[in-house]
């Protein structure tokens, strides 16, 4: 099927990208990275219509848009600002799509829910505390985006309590590497240089959005050809 083409073509090269930033061939990503997450929505777009496959396809494309406006966030802040508002809207399309989920559990296991928002507060206080000090005039901007990008994981933990097995594994993940993955961008950015932060922020990021895009296609088919 086309869909499960566009899914096997963006893991093969995702992998050749990761292996031109792992050898710090950096000056490849204005050509290779808009082709990457393209390729996922390709394969939404082909796979069979489901619920909210809408949603997912306008998570995507704005995710696209933050990616590509992030290439050009050396030349001057408007464009990491830019950048960060793309993926915002994105990660905002991500909880509405988490929260319209069908649930397939009554009942959520109540200490487990708190015990997990607890402990994403405690990662969102956190991080912003982490990060106060080198913020500048990015602190609101940053601090709106870490609360939505949270919120997020927590619409994701939510449902993993609550969907059935066979998606909710997935996007849990799929979120949580999501916030690695900004979370890597943002102490490189503000705090302290990662060595091959590059390489690790795009690995966790591209790993994230296909975990995320093939959970949310469990759950909404009976099966799904990767």
């Amino acid at each position: 099927m086309k869909n499960s083409l566009y899914f096997k073509i963006y893991i093969a090269f995702s992998i050749f990208y990761l292996l031109i930033l792992f050898l710090q061939y950096e000056s490849f990503d204005l050509f290779l990275k808009p082709i990457l997450i393209p390729l996922l929505g390709f394969g939404v777009y082909f796979q069979p219509k489901f619920r909210l496959r809408k949603t997912l396809l306008k998570a995507l494309l704005f995710s696209w848009i933050g990616d590509v406006v992030l290439l050009f966030a050396d030349i001057a802040e408007i464009y990491f600002i830019l950048g960060l508002v793309s993926f915002l809207i994105s990660h905002l399309f991500y909880c509405l799509l988490f929260n319209k989920q069908t649930k397939t559990q009554n009942k959520r296991n109540k200490v487990l829910f708190i015990i997990g928002s607890i402990t994403i507060a405690v990662y969102l206080i956190g991080m912003i505390s982490f990060l106060m000090p080198t913020l500048g005039d990015l602190e609101i901007p940053v601090i709106v985006y870490a609360s939505i990008i949270s919120t997020m994981l927590l619409f994701a933990f939510n449902g993993f309590l609550v969907w059935e097995k066979s998606g909710r594994n997935y996007v849990f993940l799929g979120a949580l590497f999501f916030v690695i993955s900004d979370s890597i961008l943002a102490v490189n950015k503000f705090h302290s240089p990662i060595e091959k932060s590059p390489f690790f922020i795009m690995l966790t990021y591209l790993v994230a959005q296909y975990l995320i895009v093939i959970g949310i296609i469990k759950l909404n088919t009976n099966r799904v050809e990767v």
